[in-house]
């Protein structure tokens, strides 16, 4: 990211010192230079700061919203809305109109069109996609949060060449710079999933003007993922642990958010990659290659009670604040309506009235109507309940208690098998899906009759698929990439017999929905004002119009 010089000592100085002092590391914030981060010390916080400070909460206060708040509920919140998992009715950051589909039909056949002006999502997006709407514009915040994670992990790289290590040190160095190439594919993916165009930038705090397709992004994030693999692979016993246990924040090392081996981190790669093929294809056009890498790239995935990538919150918020940290966070309350993301009724639809994790996940009161001009499809019956109702062996969503939440920063175990079961499902393997759909459903209590052994069609384990992927993922940032990939975003289609809670309280249960969402954001603006697009650059606008 091409950035003026103000704004670049801002976010380096940022990548060296806006970690916390009582739990996350810290430079010394008098001399936020390269020189203080070339020390063992120094470089390995950096490492940590780099990532779980400058890379989802660093960005300069001016550019943040209390009410969407850091990059896992605000940017993330961006998905979550996008894919029907929530609505909001607070006007900041436009989130009472990015969420507003093209229409309605309700149940006796009115037709609800889009109250706001522009009429379309995209029209909306383009009209704020400017850089003197700062922060307000919704485009800005995933791009600026993963460019600087990316510039973060840059000057890990070049100043962990300088250090010189008190001892193994080359074990060491593998060990930071994996980290780093590891965060580098995790913020490639991220910008190469959710924007038209990206920039590839392998310099600290210099970039390139030269933007490339959203499919050349991608690439790179796997360049950089086999890169973290190959180091990985080489790295012997050594200072990783130690090392690792550094970087990783010391309370977000507890339960699945330990110190993975090797091994497991590759396995995590392996997980991701398959996520990149999914979440950038859709169903209908992807190919019998591209199946068989999914199911190549799971079946070496994330394995079952092994360590990935998690957050936890702490009490003073340092990574993940315990009551507004992430999406689901804010969407707990004790009635409907009353937090500041409220609960879709669609995603409630989607757990079945048998299913244990909707009685312990969700409480009922009568409707929540929002302001009309705000749309319809966020009036809602529905509160996600904090801590959960209390039923033994059944997956809590949310506890916002100091800690209490594991919350996962890349790809899950369930992730993974699901991502799985989709491959083996479409590639003429019915009845191995859906036996690994009732199995993520056993692991988190669901108490569902099994769907495998019972015959069903292709079309009905497709379902079965969805349905479980919206439950057992929910609120874990996947929602948006679903929703596209399934067709639901482009112009035409629609989702039918959806639950919809009128504008005068009625609940239709045969409604239709016609979403037209931009299935991936333009470059923004906020860029361009700065670093102008060089004579070659990739298309920056998505043709969606």
């Amino acid at each position: 990211m091409k950035l003026n010089k103000s704004i670049l000592v801002l976010l380096f100085a940022a990548s060296l010192f806006t970690a916390c002092k009582d739990e996350l590391q810290i430079l010394n914030p008098n001399d936020p230079t390269p020189e203080s981060a070339a020390s063992e010390n120094g470089i390995i916080a950096l490492g940590q700061g780099g990532i779980y400070r400058s890379g989802f909460r660093g960005l300069d206060p001016k550019y943040n919203d209390g009410v969407p708040g850091f990059f896992w509920s605000g940017a993330v919140g961006f998905h979550s809305i996008f894919g029907d998992e929530i609505g909001v009715e607070a006007a900041n950051w436009y989130l009472n109109q990015i969420g507003c589909p093209d229409e309605v039909v309700l149940d006796n056949g009115t037709t609800v069109k889009n109250p706001q002006n522009p009429s379309t999502q995209y029209g909306l997006l383009r009209l704020a996609n400017k850089a003197d709407q700062q922060s307000s514009n919704p485009a800005y915040h995933e791009w600026a949060n993963m460019y600087t994670l990316n510039n973060s992990c840059n000057n890990i790289i070049s100043i962990s060449d300088k250090v010189a290590f008190t001892v193994d040190g080359d074990n060491k160095k593998k060990t930071l710079q994996a980290w780093a190439y590891w965060w580098k594919g995790f913020a490639y993916s991220r910008i190469g999933s959710i924007y038209y165009a990206g920039l590839i930038n392998s310099e600290p705090n210099k970039a390139s003007n030269v933007y490339v397709s959203k499919d050349k992004i991608l690439e790179e994030a796997n360049v950089n993922f086999d890169k973290a693999g190959a180091l990985l692979k080489s790295i012997s016993s050594g200072s990783y642990d130690a090392i690792m246990a550094k970087l990783i924040p010391s309370f977000c090392q507890v339960g699945l958010g330990g110190v993975p081996t090797p091994a497991m981190w590759q396995r995590s790669i392996n997980s991701y990659k398959a996520r990149n093929i999914l979440a950038n294809t859709p169903v209908a056009s992807m190919s019998s290659a591209q199946w068989a890498s999914v199911l190549a790239l799971t079946t070496d995935g994330v394995k079952a009670t092994e360590k990935v990538f998690t957050g936890r919150s702490d009490a003073n918020g340092d990574f993940l604040n315990p009551q507004t940290g992430t999406v689901a966070s804010k969407t707990t309350s004790v009635k409907p309506g009353t937090a500041t993301y409220k609960l879709s009724e669609r995603l409630v639809q989607d757990f079945k009235d048998a299913d244990k994790r909707k009685a312990n996940n969700f409480s009922i009161d009568k409707p929540w109507l929002g302001n009309a001009d705000r749309g319809t499809t966020f009036n809602t019956r529905y509160a996600l309940i904090d801590k959960g109702a209390g039923m033994a062996g059944v997956a809590t969503i949310i506890n916002r208690d100091e800690g209490a939440t594991e919350f996962y920063l890349s790809v899950s175990y369930e992730e993974n098998e699901l991502m799985k079961a989709e491959a083996l499902i479409n590639t003429s393997k019915i009845e191995d899906g859906l036996t690994i759909i009732d199995a993520i459903r056993t692991l988190q209590g669901a108490g569902l009759p099994a769907v495998s052994g019972k015959s069903l069609t292709l079309a009905q384990a497709k379902e079965e698929l969805r349905l479980e992927r919206r439950c057992a993922l929910a609120f874990r940032g996947l929602a948006f990439y679903d929703a596209r990939r399934l067709g639901l975003c482009e112009k035409g289609n629609s989702r039918t017999n959806c639950v919809v809670v009128d504008r005068d309280g009625v609940v239709n249960t045969k409604a239709t929905i016609r979403y037209n969402f931009l299935d991936y954001f333009d470059v923004p603006d906020n860029e361009l004002i700065y670093n102008p697009a060089a004579a070659g650059s990739a298309p920056l606008v998505n043709p969606k119009n």
